[in-house]
């Protein structure tokens, strides 16, 4: 039976990622693990439980990453910070009749507080929309648990063929029924002693699933070696979430252990995720690990450089392109007037894979379409030459200006995949010729070897010079961009490295060069995450000049690259995996928007709205610039950053910030202006729901304490914002009843200070009635006087000014919602 055969590419990712030309070569009895789908059964189960939750109208969720907590289906009725009076909690829902219970994501530190747990969606779902028979008519949610298990028995690599993917249709390698609660420290070891085997092969598919593995329910596994190695495996496939995980654990357990290498992978995961705030923090620590002068001056530029990013306005308009399919598109290359060359993997596939990025996918072939000038889509594709796609991989593609030459990167192969001495299949340039109007059988250029990797051929507009990118001797990062003189005899130049200024100790990769600019993509220079594009304009004295970043929206989070632009028609084409293409990787097509000028007023108010707890960024959230007497100046929503900024004020003048978001408290704020500069603002957002909490068994509303002046039952100002807190929340749930309970101090008569405190209660009620609460939702309010002290303060024991204080105070009880 013939084997499946897995392709690895040393230095770009155009197998899984096309934007790294990485892929797994190195064995022809390899197979990907990952890709035998758990059970075609469950996967139906999961799409159904999904479906039948958005019939219902019932929010759903699910967890993979929780130890000791069982698969199933939970019923959620709340979600806590802090754990104190949960076990009241589910003893009170046991009692009445629920099988209630808690646990915590170690994610978030949050404690989640269920109803009930099934195995079977259908009940859950059911439960949810009756609302147990109304005997619960709190909100709900459905949490699907569905931790991954160990392996029952790990076929050897050379052993798997088309027979075990048969096999395992029928019979899925992972349990899901009765499975172990640990992984003991024999079959843990042999995980990762497997995980390192494939990942030493530099196969970071099958090592990230066996990593993966091994650390699920062994945090003995926790290791310097394998929780970066872990990490690793899925930064070399761009799934920087996953990435992201392993290098935090490895933070936050070997901080100083870490390599600057290793700190500056962390930071650019964190980008990947859209945590910018956070990655520039590591990148400061990256910069102390190089250390120098010059270094901390670049880290403070930097700085200033991404901020701008972020605020950066769209220049172009994006559109996803008709000939894109679930796997790869990239590498667009203009053709013969009309026409267009790209890479894809979309019809080759020998079975169906699963979805995600970094799992294997066919071989990639050149495909050529027609270019509909009007909308700039592709359309009528077919498969470029026969020979030129083989069954290995073709991609990146460039043509002479006769477009009788042509050049594209191949895998290293004569009659069958060439190593060098490490194993490691890698890439070449290739060079074919037109003839009588078909492409001949293409030869490989002189500058290729088989010890290192050359490829993504660029030719200039005169055809003269060929850049490239490769990891060749002389390269000042991993991968750098290279270029050669094309002679007249067909030979080139030596390569010459285009320097620091273009190449840094990172990535590199994917030239196009125009009579104006080069541009190329790079993780090296300040980027959004992932891979960026960057241009930079040359001349003929000074050669190249400033790399500047393309911005947004050509760039994003996520992996950019094979820019190539039209200058005439400020038009073009790139690809990228951002979220909400069709495949893993997608070819998009790009106008340029007409800038407007940017105003000579560089004073400005910036900044980033995060959530108070989590710190996660608020997109979508209203920013308000009011004047010093609350008149509305401008406003605006924050972008996909949680960024914003106003621009062209008064220098030197006083404004205020008012920051709202759904059911968010609203945030106001002072700041002001400075002389040409750009004022930052960090806000920080607390959520409604954080203000309910339960303590003794009694759920309350936790304001700040709302004090009152000795022998006084007006509502104080400081007062008046923690009741306008309370309102906010009461609006968010139109269905909370409340009770107020007020309390005096104990000086004074008891019976007096039980009429002041009443007199308090009823004016909170009045002041609570008088910003829209229908007086029906406040049960009562009562005053208790000194009969409920918070401490010993009874008049027994002489005390301070500030004790008796914290008794004058009212509360609020919820007694429905």
């Amino acid at each position: 039976m013939k084997t499946l055969i897995n392709l690895y590419f040393l230095i770009f990712v155009v197998f899984i990622h096309a934007q790294d030309f990485q892929a797994n070569i190195a064995s022809e009895q390899s197979f990907e693990f990952e890709s035998i789908p758990v059970s075609t059964n469950e996967q139906t189960n999961s799409e159904e439980f999904e479906k039948a939750a958005e019939s219902y109208k019932i929010l759903q969720k699910t967890f993979d990453n929780i130890e000791d907590v069982e698969n199933g289906y939970y019923v959620i009725a709340g979600i806590f910070s802090k754990s104190k009076n949960l076990k009241s909690q589910v003893r009170k829902f046991n009692r009445k009749g629920f099988n209630s219970g808690y646990f915590k994501n170690p994610d978030n530190d949050l404690y989640y507080l269920y109803l009930n747990q099934y195995e079977s969606w259908q009940k859950a779902l059911n439960n949810c929309n009756t609302k147990f028979n109304n005997r619960y008519d709190k909100e709900i949610w459905v949490l699907k648990m569905a931790n991954n298990t160990p392996v029952s028995k790990l076929t050897p690599l050379e052993d798997i063929t088309y027979d075990v993917l048969e096999e395992s249709k029928q019979s899925p390698l992972f349990l899901t029924q009765n499975k172990p609660k640990s992984i003991n420290k024999e079959s843990n070891s042999k995980l990762v002693q497997r995980a390192d085997e494939y990942f030493n092969k530099m196969w970071y598919a099958e090592a990230a699933k066996f990593y993966e593995l091994a650390l699920k329910k062994n945090k003995e596994a926790y290791s310097y070696d394998v929780l970066k190695k872990a990490g690793d495996a899925h930064y070399f496939n761009t799934d920087m979430e996953k990435a992201y995980k392993w290098y935090n654990i490895l933070y936050e357990k070997y901080a100083v252990e870490m390599s600057s290498d290793y700190l500056f992978k962390y930071a650019h995961s964190l980008k990947g995720t859209g945590n910018y705030k956070r990655s520039k923090r590591l990148m400061k620590l990256y910069n102390r690990k190089l250390s120098g002068e010059q270094i901390e001056k670049n880290s403070e530029v930097n700085e200033i450089v991404l901020d701008g990013l972020l605020r950066m306005e769209d220049k172009f308009d994006i559109n996803n392109l008709n000939i894109n399919s679930k796997y790869s598109e990239f590498s667009p290359m203009y053709y013969n007037g009309g026409e267009m060359v790209y890479a894809s993997a979309k019809d080759s596939s020998i079975f169906n894979t699963r979805r995600y990025k970094w799992n294997n996918q066919p071989y990639l072939d050149l495909y050529v379409a027609k270019i509909n000038e009007e909308s700039q889509d592709l359309k009528d594709a077919i498969k470029f030459s026969k020979e030129i796609n083989t069954k290995y991989h073709e991609a990146s593609v460039t043509f002479s200006p006769d477009n009788e030459t042509m050049y594209f990167t191949r895998n290293n192969y004569g009659k069958k995949l060439k190593r060098d001495k490490n194993g490691i299949n890698n890439l070449k340039i290739y060079r074919s010729k037109k003839i009588n109007g078909e492409w001949i059988e293409a030869e490989e250029v002189s500058f290729n070897s088989d010890s290192y990797s050359t490829g993504h051929p660029a030719l200039s507009k005169d055809g003269k010079q060929l850049y490239f990118v490769s990891d060749m001797p002389g390269s000042i990062g991993k991968t750098d961009i290279f270029v050669v003189d094309v002679l007249e005899n067909d030979s080139f130049s030596t390569p010459r490295n285009l320097g620091p200024e273009i190449n840094t100790e990172h990535k590199e990769m994917f030239p196009f060069i125009n009579d104006k600019k080069l541009y190329f993509s790079s993780d090296g220079h300040v980027g959004l995450g992932g891979l960026d594009v960057f241009e930079v304009a040359f001349d003929d004295e000074s050669g190249f000049l400033e790399v500047r970043n393309v911005g947004k929206p050509i760039n994003s989070k996520k992996d950019d690259f094979s820019f190539i632009v039209d200058e005439k028609t400020k038009s073009g084409y790139f690809a990228s995996n951002r979220i909400g293409g069709k495949g893993d990787d997608d070819i998009y097509s790009f106008k340029t928007l007409q800038i407007e000028e940017i105003p000579a007023n560089k004073n400005a108010i910036s900044g980033i709205i995060t959530e108070l707890v989590g710190g996660d960024i608020m997109p979508n959230a209203l920013v308000q610039l009011l004047d010093e007497n609350n008149i509305k100046l401008k406003e605006m929503d924050t972008d996909e950053n949680g960024s914003f900024v106003f621009e062209d004020l008064e220098s030197d003048k006083r404004y205020v910030l008012k920051t709202t978001k759904g059911s968010y408290f609203d945030d106001t704020r002072d700041t002001a202006t400075k002389n040409n500069e750009i004022v930052n603002v960090e806000v920080s957002m607390k959520k409604l729901n954080d203000m309910i909490a339960v303590e003794n068994g009694i759920k309350k509303l936790k304001t700040e304490m709302i004090h009152f002046n000795f022998d006084k039952s007006y509502i104080r100002k400081d007062a008046s914002l923690e009741l306008d807190k309370l309102v906010a929340v009461m609006n968010d749930s139109p269905s909370m009843v409340i009770k107020i309970e007020s309390h005096t101090d104990s000086r004074g008569d008891a019976v007096y200070n039980k009429y002041l405190s009443d007199k308090r209660a009823k004016s909170t009620r009045e002041y609570i009635i008088a910003q829209g609460i229908d007086p029906s939702r406040i049960e009562s309010a009562i005053g208790y006087g000194e009969e409920q002290l918070l401490n010993q303060c009874d008049g027994s024991v002489r005390c301070t000014e500030e004790a008796h204080y914290l008794n004058r105070r009212s509360e609020f009880i919820i007694v429905n919602m």
